[in-house]
């Protein structure tokens, strides 16, 4: 059974219960909202840790997703323990491993035991990597085949993974497309990119695409979330809007319904690089074609041109595309585009990108969300220093500050001293 499958049978489940308490929902809208495609909430039912249950969604806050994982130059398992426990503390609600080197199986059933939040994956990164050719004058895309794909989903399946990445919009028709029309970015998705390559060598469809059934089969037999991954997304805003964008978001508005139809949850993966004037129609265009599906999006970074300033660009896309309905967004560090992100790093990021939702839920009229501004406005007005700290959205930050530029005077700060306002309006004699 999936979320979905009791939703349609409006039973409530421990899951829908406790998102409704964290959302400050009634366990009915919960419902409603899964059965009607609008909501997800990722949770393998298979799984075998206690888990935050994370609804994303309509009338749910704006969720936000930290990317961790080895590389080929920095493959540490221990390392990335560490960045999936600084991204929760920081506030992460999903993690996704997107490990590319090493013993992908073991990393991945680490980062899950370790992790209390939902975990997700690109399934394609280690079906590449495991099909190491013995003859070294064939590449591995000649020997990748269908059941590669297929067989590594089941493997995250069975391992207790929550949501999966899949591209299966990336279509044979859009990948000639893009030859013939070359984009500024090109194909920036690494899964987008195997699939384009592979199907170029082997002149056949996208198995993702041609077999989705099989997909939906695996997903709910565990109930798999499905985030249906952009593969086409614009990897530079010049390409934004563009005709391979926007019919691969067509072909996956098509899939997402043929899984919601099967009992299956799904959200959309949005863009990429986006310039900002675009961003709120990016997210209203998804959401009409995908009949209100959880949007992901992956940034969007802004411009292109700030590298070592990318969770910057992408926590202004963000706020945006949250304001306009974004559900979720995918955290961008500023080692993004240089290279892999330390500790340090995946904190800078969650912080910056929880900063966007947190604008885009008060922009949303998300109570909760327009409650705690309130709160934390009275405590400045009051210059409650310790109840200012312990609320800021990253209470590390201010208490250091605050501790670094001690004022003379401890009811005020370091910046106004004796011309504070409002120690001025409490006829408090500063001066």
């Amino acid at each position: 059974m999936t979320q979905l499958t009791n939703a349609k049978n409006n039973i409530l489940t421990d899951e829908m219960r406790l998102v409704a308490e964290a959302e400050k929902l009634s366990p009915e809208t919960v419902c409603t909202l899964i059965r009607e495609g609008r909501a997800v909430i990722p949770a393998n039912n298979r799984k075998k840790r206690a888990l935050k249950f994370c609804g994303i969604g309509a009338q749910m806050k704006t969720k936000v997703n930290a990317n961790i994982g080895t590389s080929q130059d920095y493959c540490n398992v221990d390392d990335e323990l560490e960045k999936t426990r600084v991204a929760i503390e920081a506030g992460a609600d999903a993690i996704m491993d997107l490990s590319t080197y090493g013993d992908i199986r073991e990393i991945r059933k680490r980062i899950i035991a370790e992790s209390s939040v939902p975990v997700g994956t690109v399934p394609i990164y280690e079906a590449v990597l495991l099909k190491r050719p013995s003859n070294e004058h064939r590449s591995v895309l000649e020997t990748l085949t269908e059941t590669d794909l297929f067989d590594t989903i089941l493997k995250h399946a069975q391992d207790g993974v929550d949501f999966i990445t899949v591209h299966c919009g990336v279509t044979h028709a859009i990948i000639k497309h893009v030859q013939s029309n070359p984009r500024t970015g090109g194909i920036v998705s690494r899964g987008g990119t195997i699939l384009g390559e592979w199907m170029k060598l082997h002149q056949k469809e996208n198995p993702l695409y041609e077999k989705f059934d099989r997909v939906i089969e695996i997903a709910r037999e565990y109930d798999l979330t499905l985030s249906l991954g952009d593969g086409l997304r614009p990897g530079a805003i010049a390409d934004s809007f563009d005709y391979a964008q926007i019919e691969e978001l067509k072909i996956l508005a098509q899939l997402a319904e043929r899984a919601r139809l099967a009992d299956v949850q799904v959200m959309i993966e949005g863009p990429g690089h986006v310039p900002l004037h675009q961003v709120q129609a990016q997210v209203l265009l998804q959401k009409s074609l995908c009949k209100g599906a959880p949007f992901y999006v992956l940034g969007p970074v802004v411009t292109d041109v700030a590298p070592g300033y990318d969770h910057i660009t992408s926590a202004i896309g963000g706020a945006v595309a949250a304001s306009a309905g974004a559900d979720m967004l995918c955290y961008v560090t500023p080692m993004e585009h240089l290279g892999l992100p330390q500790a340090e790093h995946v904190r800078e990021g969650v912080i910056a990108s929880r900063i966007a939702a947190h604008a885009g839920d008060i922009a949303k009229g998300i109570e909760s969300a327009i409650e705690w501004d309130r709160k934390f406005s009275l405590s400045r007005k009051n210059r409650d220093w310790d109840a200012m700290i312990a609320n800021a959205l990253d209470p590390q930050k201010p208490a250091a500050f605050r501790k670094m530029r001690k004022p003379q005077k401890e009811s005020v700060c370091s910046m106004c001293g004796q011309l504070c306002v409002y120690a001025l309006a409490n006829g408090e004699k500063v001066l």
